[in-house]
């Protein structure tokens, strides 16, 4: 994520702040050009960019909400802006722990959608294309008739709203076994298995994919049962970024394309903030050492990155040992692993679109 400052008073802000704390003034997102502006009111409820002669923007309507801080163009037609008008089902918004726990799932699905646009993959809701458009159903375990899973159908991706309770979700952590568990793991794993349909499938890819993770045409419930059932082969470390990887090529590159995710990401922030890892007692190993001072998604070598990421993922892991916290970072890259992370940072960077 990049670093956005009021350009009124200079302070620092976080991608959702709708309101700067320093001096107060009104905040947007622009999709188009993603950047966190400093607003001035305009008139019939519209607002300006201050010290800025763009045209003037109105907020999503899910800003009444106080879920959303994007922003689309006044005189336009559309209500929702790039990120809200992907839902299709929200949760009763009448009920405040619903409202709370919608509020928590935005956040994360607004930081999954501007890291797409910064990677430039094609992006509609089904509003726009029904057969290749992408949406999200938010569903609460009060309306349904069955168990609420999390999951993806061609480009409907479902989301149980508990989710966004860390008890909750700790206590799913703990019963299935995994190393991680957020809102927003959740969404990078399921937009993963939409850009496979996107992406891979019927594609030029398709032989090179089934190269490195698989054929997907092994019967999926039955990959999913054993998985269950057997658990992961016991050398599933060498060639899968998780267990759940190891139960399918479909669960292998959602998984991996997670991952991915999470690298980009937090590459981007740690650019933004300068950052640089030189530990004082290794001054001859520079497998230790990183300078990010590069945009990942301008790199076109996803191995230098990795030489970046694997410094610095030690060192949040040694700053949060130091808080007594878990890793921040509990997973070990493998050689093989690299390989599919380096094969879908090509992928993505020969999908791009304007």
């Amino acid at each position: 994520m990049k670093l956005f400052k009021c350009t009124n008073c200079g302070q620092l802000l976080y991608f959702e702040n709708s309101t700067c704390e320093c001096c107060k003034h009104s905040l947007g997102f622009i999709a188009e050009d993603l950047s966190l502006v400093t607003l001035d009111p305009d008139t019939n409820g519209f607002y300006s960019v201050h010290n800025n002669k763009k045209p003037p923007f109105k907020y999503c309507k899910n800003h009444e909400f106080d879920v959303c801080n994007w922003l689309i163009p006044a005189d336009g037609t559309d209500i929702f802006c790039r990120a809200c008008e992907l839902n299709h089902i929200v949760p009763n918004l009448a009920d405040p722990e619903h409202l709370r726990q919608w509020r928590l799932i935005e956040f994360a699905k607004h930081r999954l959608v501007y890291t797409l646009l910064q990677m430039k993959l094609p992006l509609v809701s089904k509003i726009q294309d029904m057969e290749k458009g992408l949406s999200f159903d938010f569903l609460t375990e009060a309306d349904a008739t069955q168990k609420i899973l999390t999951g993806h159908e061609n480009g409907l991706i479902t989301l149980n709203v508990n989710e966004a309770d860390d008890d909750k979700r700790e206590l799913s952590r703990k019963q299935m076994n995994e190393p991680y568990r957020t809102l927003l793991g959740h969404f990078r794993h399921e937009v993963g298995h939409y850009y496979w349909d996107r992406l891979i499938a019927d594609g030029p890819f398709i032989d090179e994919y089934r190269q490195l993770f698989g054929d997907e045409r092994e019967d999926y419930a039955q990959a999913l049962a054993r998985n269950y059932n057997q658990g992961p082969p016991a050398n599933w470390s060498l060639n899968f970024i998780s267990t759940y990887a190891s139960s399918h090529p479909w669960e292998d590159w959602a998984e991996t394309w997670a991952h991915y995710l999470h690298i980009m990401d937090t590459l981007e922030t740690a650019d933004s903030f300068g950052m640089k890892v030189a530990p004082r007692i290794a001054d001859k190993d520079n497998s230790l050492k990183a300078n990010i001072n590069v945009s990942p998604f301008q790199a076109q070598n996803f191995e230098e990155l990795l030489d970046l990421w694997l410094p610095l993922t030690f060192a949040m892991n040694s700053m949060n040992r130091s808080m007594g916290n878990q890793d921040m970072y509990p997973f070990v890259i493998q050689p093989k692993v690299v390989e599919k992370l380096s094969f879908i940072h090509r992928v993505c960077y020969a999908s791009r679109v304007n």
